[in-house]
């Protein structure tokens, strides 16, 4: 049972190119952030509108990564079958004026303290567990 809070998701158009989703620093928990679907909605243009997603590389350096490219004749909407991002993430309408819908859920694995029995040989009070991840599709 891991705790899922719908990500009721975000608009990103001519006058708001980016919004970012970020969780509390002094959270302890492990946040996994899935896109589900990015389309156009009322009002949008046929123009080609390019969704990225910003982060960290690993070197703490921006990386910026194109993951939609939306036109209202042709792909209104794209399924992202539940893209996992690690918070903090940006989306950013690099292109076109939107506006652009974003929708996903938040995924938050509480790590619990784990206790054993003394007479317990398997395990040590040291030993940390990694967290349990959820098994892709």
């Amino acid at each position: 049972n891991f705790p899922c809070v719908l990500f009721a998701g975000c608009e990103l158009t001519a006058t708001t190119k980016s919004y970012t989703f970020q969780v509390d620093e002094e959270d302890d928990s492990d946040h996994i952030l899935a896109l589900s679907v990015v389309c156009l909605t009322d009002g949008a243009k046929d123009e080609c509108n390019v969704v990225e997603v910003v982060g960290r590389n690993h070197e703490n350096q921006e990386i910026a990564v194109p993951v939609a490219n939306l036109k209202l004749s042709c792909q209104p909407l794209l399924s992202l079958d539940n893209f996992k991002l690690q918070p903090p993430v940006t989306f950013r309408l690099a292109a076109g004026s939107g506006p652009v819908h974003l929708a996903g859920w938040h995924q938050i694995l509480h790590r619990e303290d784990i206790s054993f029995e003394e007479d317990d040989d398997d395990f040590s009070e040291e030993d940390e567990l990694p967290p349990i991840m959820p098994a892709k599709k």
